[in-house]
Formats: structure tokens, C-alpha cells, sequence
């Protein structure tokens, strides 16, 4: 192994399995071995036996997609406004002096703060649960992506109007273009906080969604469905994560050259 020195795709992949299969097999060691009663954790196989209750007799799979649909809806609706936001801000100083000071008193508020206010403007349904994703994921978005936009080289800029080009055009043929594969790099890392803002959403005065099959299993000490929910929540935003880097490597293949 040499620093920064990349891998070949199979061995990448090989890795990261092996990382996967050493883990299950502490796991199973420690629990099915009786050094941890089943009661603080469950071992694989129970919390698999679990799950598949879960999903075949108690519904757990409409769980699931009420939280993928409050994720996506309240994670889509932060990136509608702060895409143009956040470009503005970095493509122009006075706009950015403007907003930047709030953005950043704002994205050091846990969303969590916010859950017994929104509880009591919006109720305990899904427009709470959306509510605390956005703010949970607009704020960060916004600085993220004026820091992407700020960074386009100096070159390019003068570059550009050297060659006659108004402020619009090296807005969407400079600033956008270099900064879209960082801004599509933020996007993927905000995506998976905001998996975390939704479980907390759903713990509390929630019916529905695997945040709420936590608390629920939770009072019945069922560390096997707390597992296996735990882990739903972890695959789910491997896939996205995955699919999110294969769509990035798709659109932007000059961001790949050098990794």
C-alpha cells in the first residue's frame, strides 16, 4: 500500500466485503458465544428471524417506505431552494455577505431543537417529520454549495470575460459546470444526514415509519427489531449512496481523472 495510491474496482470491492463478513462474525461470536445476553443484544440469527416477522406479519415494509418518502420529500424540497441560493451566494459577494452570517448561526441548530416547536405549529404528522428534514439538511446545502460555487478559479473567470461573456452566461457556463460535481458531492453526503434527522422525527409521536418500529420494539426490550431496524436504515443508504456515485460518475467523468 502506497498514500493516495488508488485500488482496482475488485479489490475495492473485495475489501469492503471483507470489512462486512469480519464484522458479522464478531458479532455472532460475542452473542451466540454468551458473552452478551441476548436481552442487551441479539445475535444475527435471531435478528434476522426478527426481521423477517416484521416484514412478512406486522407490515414493517410500509414502515420503510413512509421513511424513504419523508427523506426524499423533505431532503428534494431543501435542495429546490438552496441550489439557487447557495450559487447566488457564491457568485455574488453582497448576496453572500447578506445571507451568510444566518445560514451560519442556523446550521449549527440541531434539528432536533426544533421538533417540540414544529410539533406544536404543525401537528405530529408528515408536515412536522418533512419540517425537521429541511432544516436539518437546507442550511448545510446552502453554505456547501456557495463554498463549491465560490472556489471556481480565478482563470477561468477572467478567461471567460476576456472572451466577451455577461455576468448570466458565466453564471451557467463557468461557475455551474466547474462547481457541479462538488455541488453533486455535497448533495450524496447531506442525503445521508438526513436519514438521521427522520429517525429522530419519527421517535417521537410518530405512527408510523422505522423510527417508530424502534421505539416501539424498544419498550418490549426487543433489541433484535432495534437491530434489524438499524440496519434496514443502513442499506437503504448504502444503495443510495452507491447509486448516487454511480450517477455522479456518469455526468461528470472529468471529476474522476487523478482518483
Amino acid at each position: 500500500m502506497k498514500p493516495l495510491t488508488p485500488v482496482g474496482p475488485a479489490t475495492r470491492v473485495a475489501l469492503g466485503i471483507a470489512f462486512f463478513v469480519l464484522f458479522v462474525a464478531l458479532w455472532a461470536g460475542i452473542t451466540l458465544g454468551g458473552l452478551v445476553p441476548k436481552t442487551f443484544l441479539a445475535d444475527p440469527l435471531t435478528m434476522l428471524a426478527s426481521g423477517w416477522t416484521l416484514l412478512a406479519e406486522h407490515g414493517f415494509a410500509k414502515d420503510i417506505g413512509m421513511t424513504v418518502w419523508r427523506v426524499v420529500g423533505g431532503f428534494v424540497i431543501a435542495a429546490l431552494i438552496a441550489l439557487p441560493l447557495g450559487v447566488a451566494m457564491g457568485a455574488y459577494k453582497p448576496i453572500e455577505a447578506f445571507f451568510e452570517p444566518f445560514v451560519s448561526f442556523a446550521r449549527y441548530l440541531p434539528a432536533s431543537a426544533f421538533i417540540p416547536l414544529l410539533i406544536l405549529w404543525a401537528g405530529i404528522g408528515e408536515a412536522q417529520k418533512l419540517a425537521v428534514i429541511f432544516i436539518g439538511s437546507f442550511f448545510q446545502l446552502v453554505l456547501m454549495i456557495a463554498v463549491a460555487v465560490g472556489n471556481t478559479r480565478r482563470d477561468l473567470v477572467e478567461a471567460a470575460y476576456t472572451l466577451g461573456s455577461s455576468d448570466s452566461s458565466l453564471i451557467r457556463r463557468v461557475l455551474i459546470p466547474n462547481a457541479a460535481p462538488e455541488i453533486a458531492e455535497t448533495l450524496r453526503m447531506v442525503l445521508g444526514w438526513a436519514w438521521t434527522y427522520v429517525i429522530v422525527a419519527e421517535l417521537i409521536g410518530a405512527s408510523s415509519g422505522i423510527g417508530h418500529m424502534i421505539t416501539d420494539s424498544q419498550a418490549l426490550l426487543a433489541t433484535d427489531q432495534i437491530i434489524f431496524g438499524i440496519i434496514v436504515i443502513g442499506l437503504i443508504g448504502l444503495v443510495s449512496d452507491f447509486a448516487f456515485k454511480w450517477f455522479n460518475r456518469r455526468l461528470f467523468p472529468w471529476a474522476q481523472l487523478g482518483r
